[in-house]
């Protein structure tokens, strides 16, 4: 009797957590643990007012970075990866929104074309690199073949090898030749994740952001984790470690993310109360995140 009511509650459990993404109410036990999440810290989210408040002052700090670049003609390299709708794309136009756009782009790139497919796998990233005086920002990287293309199958266990041996070396040359390279990891929990696929589902501005690729990511979430761990453990260097970010609130994580980049770089007239220290809570070298990840 005991084992046929354990049953019966785990079948009713499964179906409680049932996720239908074509459904417009999202469940409530997706809603009431998106925030918590993979470890998430916080009990609720900031406050709107404080972080509108501090992201302008952040982006004036950001301002004076750029014109350093540019007077220094030095190069500043940033990465954003993470797990499909970690928000890099709205965090990245938090450092775009106020500057001089000729010199800083975003590096978005689409699948490779056929030419690009029979290159050195580096090629197509490396020519965006940016010149003396300018800024990269990198919404993906390289490191799609150590994340997407692994997990989707788009290369072999041998290219993936092959890729992580060889990246740091990579980075390595990146740095020695002057390049300020940042990486940064967004993380986000699973019920966080269905989320934000559920909004894109069925908000009419928001559907051209989910793809093919994105609705298979909620089936192969563990397998993304896998492939996160031994991504962050095998590619944090000295010369180019991975700074972990957790998501899971926009407003935290764009503010976050811009105070990473200006603590990591020194520039005139650097307001230092203004830039402060990341958020310890949520922003984590790679090891101390890898041995308390969440998820």
């Amino acid at each position: 009797m005991g084992k046929k009511d354990a049953n019966g509650q785990s079948r009713r459990k499964s179906a409680e957590r049932r996720f239908d993404l074509d459904d417009p109410d999202l469940p409530e036990w997706i809603d009431d643990g998106a925030l918590a999440s993979g470890g998430f810290p916080y009990e609720e989210r900031m406050d709107r007012g404080d972080y509108k408040d501090q992201l302008r002052l952040l982006q004036i700090e950001l301002l004076k970075l750029q014109a350093h670049i540019r007077d220094t003609d030095t190069r500043l390299v940033v990465l954003f990866e993470g797990r499909d709708a970690a928000g890099k794309g709205g965090t990245i136009s938090r450092f775009t929104q106020h500057l001089n756009p000729r010199h800083a782009h975003v590096v978005a790139l689409a699948k490779p074309t056929a030419t690009e497919a029979g290159e050195w796998y580096f090629q197509r990233y490396i020519r965006r690199l940016p010149t003396q005086g300018d800024i990269a920002l990198f919404d993906r990287s390289w490191y799609n073949r150590a994340g997407v293309e692994r997990v989707m199958d788009f290369c072999t266990p041998e290219q993936t090898e092959h890729f992580l041996r060889e990246v740091p070396k990579l980075e390595r040359m990146l740095v020695d030749d002057g390049v300020t390279l940042i990486k940064i990891w967004l993380n986000i929990g699973r019920e966080m994740q269905m989320k934000r696929f559920h909004k894109r589902r069925h908000d009419p501005l928001k559907q051209w952001k989910l793809s093919p690729i994105d609705l298979q990511a909620i089936e192969k979430f563990d397998s993304y984790t896998l492939a996160r761990d031994e991504l962050l453990s095998r590619t944090h260097t000295e010369h180019a470690p991975w700074t972990v970010i957790r998501a899971n609130d926009k407003m935290r994580t764009r503010l976050n993310a811009l105070r990473v980049v200006l603590s990591r770089c020194p520039y005139k007239d650097k307001h230092v109360k203004t830039v402060g220290p990341p958020d310890p809570k949520i922003v984590l070298p790679a090891p101390a995140f890898l041995a308390d990840r969440g998820d």
